[in-house]
């Protein structure tokens, strides 16, 4: 895995107590008293995780939490929280954090915890790149070509496209193997599996 995972807890026991797990796994940890200190260091570039505590200082996790989305960062965040902080984990949960533990917690369980979070962060990232890449594709497209694209995910045959389109069979022959061509695929097959039968990513 590569990146670190930053505690951010002003309890040094947990702090190191995590640090020292994820260590014994193979992850990188840094901690961190507080929330500020945490953002005024903007370790962000190579952050996998962020474990939160929800009651910190003058800067709640939940702060933390929303200065990071507003910086547009979509790190993964899980958050410790005591029994009476549980409505308020609940409510980052619904604003977008990956999960929350109550203390006291078991150690493997909340290293588990993030290293799925890191994983499902990792996919997600993967297929965001994948449809931007799917949608660069798409948009070398002529109308022309798009059209076709849009007949041949119907499974309609050439002579069919050439008469909805008005245009000869031969030209729709040149511009379905532009499509092809441009979206990387070898048929009509792959390229439904690629763009959904409604011509959709996905």
């Amino acid at each position: 895995m590569s990146g670190m995972i930053h505690i951010v807890d002003d309890e040094e026991a947990i702090r190191d107590a995590l640090a020292f797990l994820l260590a014994s796994r193979g992850v990188a940890a840094r901690g961190w008293a507080s929330g500020e200190e945490f953002l005024a260091a903007q370790p962000l570039e190579d952050c996998a995780c962020v474990i939160l505590d929800v009651r910190m200082g003058e800067l709640s996790g939940p702060e933390v939490f929303e200065r990071l989305r507003a910086m547009g960062n979509p790190v993964p965040v899980i958050f410790l929280t005591g029994h009476a902080d549980v409505p308020v984990a609940v409510r980052t949960l619904k604003a977008g954090a990956f999960d929350f533990v109550e203390k006291p917690f078991n150690d493997n369980q909340i290293v588990d915890l993030a290293l799925r979070a890191i994983a499902a962060h990792q996919a997600a990232e993967a297929e965001a790149a994948a449809r931007r890449d799917l949608a660069a594709r798409r948009a070398t497209l002529s109308g022309r070509e798009d059209e076709v694209l849009r007949a041949m995910l119907t499974g309609a045959l050439n002579k069919q496209i050439a008469d909805q389109l008005g245009i000869a069979m031969r030209t729709v022959e040149v511009h379905r193997g532009r499509v092809l061509a441009k979206m990387g695929v070898r048929n009509a097959i792959e390229l439904a599996a690629l763009l959904g039968a409604d011509g959709r990513e996905g």
